[in-house]
């Protein structure tokens, strides 16, 4: 293993990381710097999340800024406004003895207005998101015709999020002979498409096996009823009274709904999601940052660009519907060598993707079941008396309250004051567990489910919902909403067709009544869900304005 030292970065850089820490650098690093200090080929970089790419591409790239001009010489594009600010600050400390030199972020949801003043200023770094970048190319405010390097973050969430025509756009007004430098989690065949569009004869770097998960990591997951799952999530931060971790939603609307019965339950716990202004999210990542919350619920691309270290748990309250993207989530956890516990929630009709992650990412999960209302009373028990034993006491500020505290206590024996204090905190986890159920799907529940008649009578009814592939529907998520607002788990589906604007779906003809009925009006990204009996003619839909308009806002981060 080589030091940074051996890398041949200059004397400012080297000062400026060892303040931060490093030592010794990661792969991906030690394999990237030399490239690009010594190279002029574009580069394809694949490397998971947390392995230090921000310093791979931005160690070299800072010390070959000519600080005498102000123009823009590097372009980092990144998916959200969080990693872009993130990014932005990792480069301002590495040159922090480059004098010079200046860094600029610039992002939707914030002030465009602030953001030109900056750029005229001059900055010769600018790193943005696609949205808000291709926005100030068209004003004429952020002139890339001295562009020397291009580099593309977290390509693969780019495309995800429907940046291509932006990226087209920006990349139009850059020079030919700039240097283009890919990073990417995951080579699936878009971005391959991608690096032969905007890249020449690229060196490929490969870290690490693609999409595999860490090896610092436990991968765990409990099975529940869907109705269940909440209940189940209060369960695995009870059994971890100390837990510092991330829950990961499908939604806005989920998020915002897991996190408020949590804060509303007792939780220290906020929301991360994209209907937060910027100074909303400022507030709730500092608050995170400062281990003031323990429990940051997310959407994956609100979560983008979170760097936050000894992460204890990564939660799953629902899997991803992309695969590849679970080892994103993992990844937050288990860093610098620390271990950490990636957690699933999964329902009974799960089991399948459970494999498939497996398969893919080539980790192994274990099952563990939720634990008991007694075994969580026994955690928290001792949990509080480790923090009596190890607490701190000011004698200063304390010592003259003693006597009087003594004289009110003196009819308590040493027992009962023990018993006393620890109920003072103990006695609401008794409270709430006395006879608390048990969450757990049991072998039989499964095989009861088969044997119930779980594919009905062989016939099935067809329906007609109002949402699509343009609103994020797929036929996993569909199956997903209808078991968990059916409340039932026994749906039998036949086919699922996904269209553009609506979709139509198969289920059992004894049961289509009780999912009418269930999701009529249910919110689904911002869209009320309507489901009827399928006619020959979908029913005629609404202009979709208003939907376009979100989707605009949410590119724009």
């Amino acid at each position: 293993m080589i030091t940074f030292e051996e890398t041949g970065l200059s004397p400012e850089v080297l000062k400026a990381i060892n303040e931060l820490g490093y030592v010794n650098p990661t792969p991906i690093q030690e394999r990237t710097i030399p490239e690009l200090k010594d190279g002029t080929n574009d580069v394809v970089a694949l490397a998971q999340t947390g392995t230090g790419k921000t310093a791979a591409f931005g160690l070299p790239i800072i010390e070959s800024v000519e600080c005498k001009n102000k123009k823009v010489q590097v372009l980092v594009l990144c998916p959200t406004r969080e990693l872009a600010l993130q990014i932005t600050k990792d480069l301002v400390a590495y040159s922090k003895y480059i004098q010079g030199l200046y860094v600029t972020a610039v992002y939707g949801g914030a002030d465009i207005g602030k953001q030109i003043r900056e750029l005229k200023k001059g900055s010769q770094i600018v790193v943005g998101t696609p949205g808000r970048v291709n926005d100030l190319c068209k004003r004429g405010v952020l002139q890339l015709g001295g562009l020397r390097y291009l580099v593309l973050d977290e390509a693969d969430e780019m495309l995800n999020m429907g940046f291509k025509d932006e990226l087209d756009s920006i990349i139009s007004n850059t020079p030919d002979d700039r240097q283009s430098l890919l990073f990417s989690a995951t080579m699936p065949k878009e971005i391959e498409n991608m690096s032969n569009r905007y890249l020449t004869n690229p060196v490929e770097i490969k870290v690490g096996k693609q999409n595999a998960g860490a090896v610092t990591v436990d991968h765990i997951y409990y099975m529940v009823h869907a109705r269940d799952r909440y209940l189940a999530l209060k369960r695995i931060a009870d059994i971890n009274p100390d837990i510092f971790g991330i829950v990961f939603c499908r939604t806005r609307h989920e998020t915002k709904e897991v996190a408020e019965k949590l804060i509303g339950d007792g939780y220290n716990a906020d929301a991360l999601h994209g209907d937060l202004s910027q100074a909303q999210r400022d507030q709730v990542m500092h608050r995170f940052r400062s281990r003031h919350l323990q429990i940051l619920v997310a959407t994956d691309v609100a979560a983008r660009g979170i760097d936050v270290n000894d992460l204890s748990h990564v939660i799953n309250y629902n899997l991803p519907d992309d695969i590849e993207a679970y080892t994103h989530r993992s990844g937050r956890t288990g860093r610098a060598g620390k271990t950490g516990t990636s957690v699933a929630i999964i329902h009974t009709k799960e089991n399948s993707k459970i494999r498939e992650i497996e398969r893919i990412s080539g980790i192994k999960f274990k099952r563990e079941m939720i634990p008991s209302g007694d075994e969580i009373c026994t955690r928290q028990l001792f949990h509080l008396v480790d923090r009596v034993e190890k607490v701190d006491i000011n004698h200063e500020q304390i010592e003259g309250f003693v006597p009087q505290i003594i004289e009110k206590l003196s009819d308590f024996d040493r027992e009962e004051l023990i018993k006393r204090f620890v109920s003072v905190e103990f006695n609401r986890f008794i409270a709430y567990y006395e006879g608390a159920k048990d969450l757990n799907v049991y072998k039989k529940d499964l095989d009861k489910d088969k044997s119930s008649g779980r594919r009905g009578n062989g016939k099935y009814s067809r329906l007609y919902i109002n949402v699509g592939k343009a609103h994020g529907m797929t036929a996993q998520r569909l199956m997903g909403i209808v078991n968990e607002n059916t409340d039932r788990n026994k749906v039998s589906f036949g086919k699922i067709e996904i269209l553009r604007n609506f979709s139509f779906f198969e289920v059992d003809e004894s049961g289509y009544k009780p999912v009418i009925s269930a999701l009529k009006g249910v919110n689904f990204e911002g869209e009320k869900l309507h489901v009827e009996v399928a006619t020959a003619k979908p029913p005629k839909r609404k202009q979709r304005g208003k939907f376009d308009n979100k989707r605009d806002g949410r590119r724009s981060r």
